[in-house]
This record gives C-alpha cells, sequence and structure tokens, in this order.
C-alpha cells in the first residue's frame, strides 16, 4: 500500500492543491492582507492567517480544499452569489455569516441579517457596513430592485476600508461613501454598471487608492490607478486594478507602468480610462 502511495505520488496523483490569482497588500496600520479572485464576484481576503470569503459559489473555486472561513459574506440571493452548498464546505465550528435578509432566510436566519445601513462587527479586526445595493436605470431595475435590499460592503481591516459593491449601479448611497482605500466594483451589462458608470462611481468616491472591476470570467489584471478620485495623483502612491469581466483578458490593453491607467476594451470600441 505505501508503495503504491508513492508510485501514484510520483506521478502526479496526489491532490494538489488549488492556486488562484492573488495580490498582497499592506493596510493603513501596517496589516498584510491577501485579496484572493476566483470567478465573478467571487473573492477572499486574509488578514492574520483568517479567511472573509465574498459570495463563494461551488462552480467559480473548489472551496473544499481552500482554509477554511472566518466569515462568510453574502451579497445577495441570485444563483451566482448565494450558494448555501459553497458555504457549507468553507463552515468552520465558529463561523459568521453575514448577508442580506433575503439570503439569510437560506440559512434559517442563523447568521447576521444586514440590511443598508447595518453595521456588524463580527471579529475584533473586521467591522462590516452594509451599503445599499441595486439597479437605477429604467429597464434594468428588476435585477436588483432596491426595495428587495441587496447589499454591497464596506469592511474596515488593519484601519484600511475596502468596499465590495455587490450587484448595483452608481446610486446615491456609493457616492455618499468616504474614505474609501479600495473599491471592487460590478461591470457586467445589463445587470450591473456599464464602463462608463464605473468610472463615474470612481470619481465620485472621494481617495480611492485601489479600484477592483468585476462581473464576468476574465483574467487578474495589475496595474497602476491615480488616487483621489481616479483622476489627481496623490503622493504618487502605487495602486492596482483587478480588472475581471468586462472583457476576456486577450481584448483588454494597459499601461502597467504610469501612475494614470489608460486601457482600452477593444473588443467594444469603449475606452476605459481613468487618468
Amino acid at each position: 500500500l505505501l508503495l503504491l502511495m508513492s508510485i501514484l505520488s510520483f506521478f502526479g496523483c496526489g491532490k494538489k492543491a488549488p492556486e488562484y490569482p492573488a495580490d498582497t497588500l499592506t493596510t493603513r496600520d501596517g496589516t498584510q492582507i491577501t485579496i484572493t479572485f476566483f470567478r465573478h464576484a467571487s473573492l477572499s481576503v486574509e488578514a492574520g492567517g483568517k479567511y472573509i470569503y465574498v459570495d463563494p459559489v461551488s462552480g467559480y473555486a473548489d472551496y473544499a480544499a481552500l482554509p477554511k472561513a472566518d466569515v462568510v459574506l453574502i451579497t445577495h440571493s441570485h444563483y451566482d452569489h448565494l450558494d448555501v452548498a459553497a458555504v457549507e464546505k468553507l463552515l468552520a465550528a465558529d463561523t459568521e455569516i453575514l448577508c442580506d435578509r433575503t439570503s439569510a432566510e437560506a440559512f434559517e436566519m442563523n447568521c447576521y441579517t444586514m440590511r443598508p445601513g447595518s453595521v456588524a462587527t463580527p471579529r475584533d479586526y473586521l467591522k462590516v457596513e452594509a451599503v445599499a445595493a441595486y439597479n437605477t436605470t429604467d429597464g434594468h431595475l428588476q435585477f436588483h430592485p432596491k426595495e428587495r435590499e441587496d447589499c454591497g460592503y464596506v469592511l474596515t481591516i488593519g484601519g484600511s476600508r475596502i468596499y465590495i459593491a455587490g450587484d448595483t449601479e452608481p446610486t446615491p448611497e456609493l457616492k455618499a461613501l468616504k474614505n474609501i482605500d479600495i473599491a471592487f466594483l460590478p461591470v457586467n451589462q445589463p445587470y450591473t454598471m456599464t464602463v462608463d458608470q464605473a468610472v463615474e462611481a470612481v470619481k465620485a468616491i472621494p481617495h480611492v487608492l485601489q479600484l477592483g472591476v468585476y462581473g464576468g470570467q476574465a483574467g487578474f489584471r495589475l496595474i497602476k490607478l491615480n488616487g483621489n478620485g481616479a483622476d489627481r495623483v496623490q503622493n504618487g502612491l502605487q495602486h492596482f486594478t483587478i480588472i475581471h469581466g468586462i472583457l476576456p483578458p486577450s481584448d483588454i490593453q494597459y499601461n502597467r507602468e504610469s501612475l494614470g491607467c489608460q486601457g482600452t476594451a477593444k473588443g467594444s470600441g469603449a475606452d476605459f480610462r481613468l487618468t
């Protein structure tokens, strides 16, 4: 048996831990965090060996092979954001689940039920603020109706504020946010923002230092952005963007060396310029 196991291992039959694109950052108080992207809106944030998972869905990652969750966040009840089976694979005895009021029903209310404006501190290193997430464009209001109270979340970790928008357009609630260091915005037509709306959202949030755009199945992109509203350089800060879902990676070109972000989505002819 030992010989057979050795042979199988030698030929690569042993199970290899999955690898996903990730980036490690330093928060305002010096804490290192690692943000890992899976697919669509599914990601994780690791801080001090603790893992926060956002919108885990079984088809997006091998969650059974990943570290157990300290906290799970669910933004809303659509199938590509809420998957109870995926959450169950991540559960430890003390995992906390935070979710919108519709998704809470799937967990039999055994969770923090978040509504726009709610604030929770599920762990001493983590504060979570719920932000309304909904459509504002005529003809799209049915996708994410305001009255359903879907959520985005602002996570405060190590003194840095990370905004995970959920499925939304540039709402008054989004534009009222302050002191956001990292923002993850959805670009996935017709359900969420257009590229122009994403640019509008970034310009509306003061002091955004780092930006992620998600919504499809494309890859992971690291580039540098201007700070403070995406169009004013501040202290020569180096920023990054996760481009996830505008177009396949081969159709997106970026200047990674400039302090500004210049990119062209060639497939649609739409410019994505944050300079």
